[in-house]
């Protein structure tokens, strides 16, 4: 079975199904991808992301606030930690930082993963990061905040080895998207080629950066198995090796789903 470690439900598009989240989800097992996590972006759009996923059996939540979603003001590290009480709250995030499409907004990026660094530690809840154009500030903030014991993932990596490297030297999972599948993407695979399998994930970013051979249309979860059969092939190796390596990684990391 695949995990897919990072998507987000409440924006999928279900008009392929009718409009029908349960449809989707059926599509979704059957082509055994088991396990879910639907990740936050929004303070004020988490208490109904947390809701659409409440009655289903695999499939959990974080919370936290993108960095650029600046525009709700700078999230306090004990609304993070209430939130984060809820039985199917396995980690932190989506936090980071973002300078390619919102450098104006740096400082606030930065108190903001700051205090969801802070959150995670409090709660012993793993970290996830989005990093772009911000890799000497994301990697200085992992290290003088967080908690190396908790640590968390590099959601979506799109970075380079060196990044990885570090991120790894502090206890960090790197996860890989449909991106790695693009035609212009060679560096990231070489990264692929170079981690130890022992620390990577995978996951689709959906409804985003749908993965060859479905670029180009609405991303699903169901699709993380063509990332699995890219770095299958990436790394000279079986897709159930991936995926079982996979799934093994992602419950080593968020324990709270274990």
């Amino acid at each position: 079975m695949f995990i897919d470690s990072h998507c987000h439900l409440d924006k999928i598009d279900l008009a392929p199904y009718n409009n029908d989240f349960d449809a989707m989800l059926a599509a979704t097992r059957a082509s055994k991808v088991g396990t879910l996590l639907s990740v936050s972006v929004s303070m004020q759009d988490f208490p109904a992301l947390y809701k659409s996923i409440e009655p289903y059996d695999g499939i959990y939540a974080s919370v936290g606030v993108h960095p650029l979603h600046s525009d709700e003001g700078l999230v306090e590290v004990g609304a993070l930690v209430r939130e984060a009480a809820r039985d199917k709250v396995i980690a932190i995030g989506e936090t980071g930082l973002d300078y390619f499409y919102s450098a104006e907004s740096a400082e606030l990026q930065k108190a903001s993963f700051v205090n969801h660094l802070q959150a995670s530690a409090q709660t012993g809840l793993p970290l996830i990061v989005h990093t772009r154009d911000a890799r000497a500030d994301t990697l200085a903030l992992i290290e003088e905040h967080g908690n190396p014991d908790v640590a968390g993932v590099l959601h979506c990596f799109t970075e380079s080895w060196e990044m990885a490297a570090a991120a790894m030297d502090m206890n960090y999972f790197i996860s890989f998207s449909g991106i790695v599948t693009f035609r212009n993407a060679d560096e990231l695979r070489d990264v692929v080629r170079k981690m130890p399998l022992e620390r990577l994930l995978i996951e689709t970013d959906s409804p985003y950066l749908a993965p060859v051979p479905h670029r180009g249309k609405k991303n699903e979860p169901r699709f993380v198995c063509e990332v699995a059969r890219c770095i299958a092939d990436i790394r000279g190796v079986s897709v159930e090796d991936i995926a079982a390596a996979s799934s093994e990684n992602f419950y080593r990391l968020f324990r709270r789903a274990a």
